[in-house]
């Protein structure tokens, strides 16, 4: 092979051929053009004419060069030139390939497939065997076999249908596999690394070496996988940790929160510092919002240990406080509801009100301390809502060991047991060790844990299996039983230290938790049983239907399980049971690679594809040749002229590009509908077309975190070539340089507006009052011009009574960078698009005031008021989002007095 900078070719000794050259060209020259045939009957007008002897036509210079290029062409494709090929000095004997295909490769798959490629070309051309080893454990969980040794041709087959695995390597087990390969006596070894250091590593490395000089590919520093840890389960925040190999350089990256249908809920900044290998992120989320939350991913990375999947043990469940002795309310520590709160503040969002109140909304568990009575419409309440999944846990005290109810789990003996009573013990009671089927299982009563009084279950039958919790005398001291799809728990003593001090302990916070992940919809429940996978993920990250492999995990098993070819991580449960089994905390410290003596490293980012230009060259060779056969018939006059134009135009549409254009609509397009996003108006300025970016993308976050309406990243678009229909907003700052709409922009724009889009002009300046159509105002003109040939009905100013003020919030004034000036909307409502407004028009540089840097802080100063100002601007921000989305539901509240007067009618 010679090489010529990033040029190679195969057979150079094909280049002895261009010395014919010169000969073809003499006799290309020399020999005349074949004659043309005239048909003309009249021959005897030739009778009588001297002959004189005539010098033969020569071909035409511009067939000389064309014909010469097509044998140029010939003779360079049968060189079989090359871009990019291997440098390395082609070598006899087999060629082994060692691949890791674990989550780590995932990050850099195309490079590996790249040098893949282009070491079975080199082996392809050197006639060369090969041999594949992955070290990896095979998706059926069988054991680690080499492929081949196979033909070039035959292992690429068998490379193609690789693909990175959602576990990690084997090493070890890798290393004794090639017992099993016949030790060849030449061979050289390529290792396909994934840049991570393990603990068999360097053994694998010296076996490796044992076969043949080894070259080893790694990841450069910087480009290593990193990992996402799952947050605590039950903290607070959502705070994942990511991990990286190294601790060189400041590093940035982005963590993006997704729903179960994969639509981005939330996103957030993590700045790995220099000299530090870990970072934790912070996810602020409304309850609702997080309460979605199926995943999390860092952006960019695309493995399985990247991606953390969330199920209820990461959820914050919303749990109702009820009742309590309006006596204490003045008393906190003597209140039930202050150790509720207490003990669960941190891990679930707490509700207080009445029973009514709190069912009016979703509701995971319900705490109900002792109370003097409960009415028999919540009585009802409550049971229709434990019917329906609903965990209510009750709490003894001294109202209900005098007057026990039917909303009990076991029936109650009156008069309640307590120390120095009818039925008491002669010293405060311990608790005795949880049995292995309560929900309680595995937590440890500490030894200080003392109760002095309690209410006594009726012995029945089934009063045994209905005990969570006993007493050392064996009295039971938590009960419950199955009511429907829900659960009725009692709690045999008080929450407050009135009857014994487990409120007082640890204990109680444990015995909490454990009974609010019971709740509706939290994964795992109080029994055994098996797992199933539901969905399982790939070395990509991607959730799939469950391999043939994939097998189910025992419940009281899950958090031992390593995830494997057995169980691959992902989602595993049922209907009611979903548990998320991730990768990330089963792999330990990441440590890049060290590669060993005697060993050549390399780069898989400097291998490049390689590019065969031999059928481009024999094509165009064929092109040339067709077009010498089209030239060679029209000079004989065999090929009438329209024919050869036809010919021509043929070949010029065959080596015409394609065209892009309908590729990149369909890119826009499918981004545009995947997700919700407002768009702005590319103005051609680009200070002002950054300002409109960052603007509309700090307002999309602010609205995810205020509603539960979730944006995408903002668009800008132009008018003239992009499709507009995909955007409920419109934001469009006038500037004096933008230039007008043409025709077909303009009918684009109208259609948009007769539709349900909405535009929002922004002419911003400073105090405009006037009509913007009427003139008065800096950028009226420039508006006008902007928008003459838009369908625009009668404008008016925004009323104090209009929608716009009260979509979400109410507000007085819409100010954004600016205030004082009016916002103008139609004056009619329009019947066609549930009466709002298609245009609003505007001084005030909202997307100024809601501009944020990647940081969250705020880009331009607001005048005159300040950041209070500016908390204004973004709420009118949500409500034109909302008033957009969502049409004129709001406008009963407008028009409440006249429909009170009619009801009162």
């Amino acid at each position: 092979m010679l090489s010529f900078g990033p040029l190679s070719l195969v057979a150079p000794w094909a280049l002895l051929a261009a010395a014919i050259l010169p000969l073809l060209w003499w006799l290309l020259r020399v020999t005349p053009p074949s004659p043309r045939v005239v048909r003309f009957p009249a021959i005897r007008l030739l009778f009588g004419l001297s002959s004189r002897e005539q010098t033969p036509a020569r071909t035409p210079l511009w067939l000389v060069l064309l014909r010469m290029l097509l044998a140029l062409l010939v003779i360079l494709a049968v060189a079989h030139p090359l871009i990019n090929a291997s440098r390395t000095k082609a070598a006899g004997g087999l060629l082994l390939i060692a691949l890791d295909d674990g989550w780590a490769a995932a990050r850099n798959w195309a490079a590996r497939q790249t040098v893949l490629d282009a070491l079975l070309d080199e082996a392809e051309r050197a006639e060369r065997p090969v041999a594949v080893l992955t070290t990896a454990a095979p998706v059926d969980g069988g054991p680690i076999t080499p492929i081949g040794p196979l033909s070039a041709r035959d292992a690429r087959a068998a490379v193609q249908a690789l693909a990175p695995k959602a576990w990690g390597t084997d090493r070890q087990s890798a290393a004794a596999a090639l017992a099993t390969l016949a030790r060849p006596p030449a061979a050289s070894v390529v290792w396909l690394s994934d840049g991570l250091d393990d603990p068999a590593a360097r053994e694998f490395a010296a076996r490796l070496q044992t076969y043949g000089r080894l070259r080893v590919f790694t990841e450069p520093p910087g480009a290593l996988p990193r990992l996402l840890l799952p947050p605590a389960a039950g903290d607070s925040a959502l705070a994942p940790m990511v991990r990286r190999a190294g601790t060189t350089g400041t590093e940035t990256l982005w963590l993006k929160a997704s729903d179960g249908s994969g639509r981005g809920l939330a996103r957030t900044q993590v700045t790995l510092a220099d000299g530090s290998s870990r970072a934790t992120a912070k996810f602020d989320l409304p309850t609702e919002l997080r309460n979605r939350v199926a995943r999390i991913d860092v952006e960019g990375e695309e493995t399985a240990a990247a991606s953390v999947l969330v199920d209820e043990r990461w959820r914050r469940r919303p749990v109702g406080l009820i009742g309590g002795d309006p006596e204490t309310r003045a008393t906190p520590l003597l209140s039930d509801l202050h150790y509720f709160a207490k003990a669960l503040e941190p891990y679930a969002e707490l509700r207080e009100g009445s029973v009514a109140e709190l069912l009016g909304r979703p509701l995971a568990v319900a705490l109900l301390a002792d109370a003097s009575h409960l009415p028999a419409s919540d009585v009802d309440r409550l049971r229709e809502w434990i019917d329906e999944g609903g965990l209510l846990v009750r709490f003894a005290g001294p109202h209900l060991a005098r007057s026990p109810d039917d909303l009990l789990p076991v029936r109650l003996r009156g008069g309640g047991r307590m120390l120095g009573g009818a039925m008491s013990w002669t010293e405060p009671m311990p608790l005795a060790p949880f049995p292995g089927s309560s929900p309680f299982a595995g937590l440890t009563p500490p030894a200080e844990v003392r109760v002095t009084a309690q209410v006594l279950a009726e012995p029945e039958i089934e009063l045994d299996a209905k005990t969570w919790a006993r007493l050392a005398d064996g009295t039971p001291l938590v009960t419950a039983e199955r009511r429907g799809k829900g659960w009725l728990v009692l709690m045999h003593t008080t929450a407050s230290p009135q009857w014994s001090n487990v409120a007082m302990s640890g204990l109680f916070v444990d015995m909490l938790r454990r009974l609010v992940a019971l709740s509706r919809g939290v994964a795992g429940d109080a029994g055994g049983g098996s797992l199933p996978p539901i969905e399982v993920m790939d070395g990509f990250g991607r959730l799939t239907s469950p391999l043939a492999g994939a097998g189910p995990i025992a419940a009281g098993a899950f958090a031992e399980i390593v995830p494997g070819p057995r169980h691959p991580p992902g989602f595993y449960g049922n209907d009611a049971t979903r548990r998320a089994l991730n990768l990330s905390p089963s792999v330990g410290e990441l440590r890049p690679l060290a590669v060993p003596s005697g060993a050549e490293r390399a780069v898989l980012s400097d291998v490049r594809q390689e590019i065969d230009l031999r059928p481009w060259l024999f094509a165009a060779a064929l092109m040339l040749l067709a077009m010498d056969m089209a030239i060679g018939l029209r000079l004989r006059g065999l090929l009438w002229r329209g024919a050869a134009t036809a010919a021509a135009a043929g070949l010029l549409i065959v080596l015409a590009p394609p065209a892009a254009r309908a590729q990149t609509d369909d890119a826009f397009a499918l981004a545009a509908a995947l997700e919700t996003r407002l768009a702005y108006v590319r103005t051609g300025d680009a200070a002002v077309d950054e300002m409109s970016r960052a603007g509309l993308d700090g307002l999309s976050r602010v609205i995810g975190q205020r509603s539960t309406a979730v944006l995408g990243e903002p668009v800008g678009v132009d008018v003239e070539r992009d499709p507009l229909m995909f955007f409920p907003l419109l934001y469009w700052p006038v500037t004096a340089s933008q230039p007008v709409p043409s025709p077909a922009a303009q009918a684009k724009l109208n259609d948009f507006l007769r539709n349900g889009g909405m535009i929002l002009f922004d002419t911003g300046g400073r105090g405009e009052r006037a009509d913007p159509y009427q003139g008065g105002g800096v950028g009226a003109e420039r508006l006008k011009q902007l928008t003459e040939g838009l369908v625009i009905p009668e404008l008016g100013p925004v009323t104090s009574d209009h929608v716009l003020t009260r979509a979400f919030y109410l507000l007085r004034d819409l100010p954004g960078r600016y205030a004082g000036g009016t916002v103008w909307v139609e004056r009619i409502e329009s019947q066609a698009n549930d009466g709002v407004s298609s245009v609003v028009i505007g001084p005030h540089q909202w997307a100024a005031a809601w501009a944020i840097d990647p940081q969250g802080r705020p880009m331009f100063a607001v005048v005159p008021g300040g950041e209070a100002q500016r908390e204004m601007a973004f709420r009118f921000g949500v409500n034109l989002v909302m008033y957009a989305l969502t049409g004129n539901y709001k406008a009963d509240q407008v028009h409440l007095p006249a429909i009170l007067e009619r009801l009162g009618r």
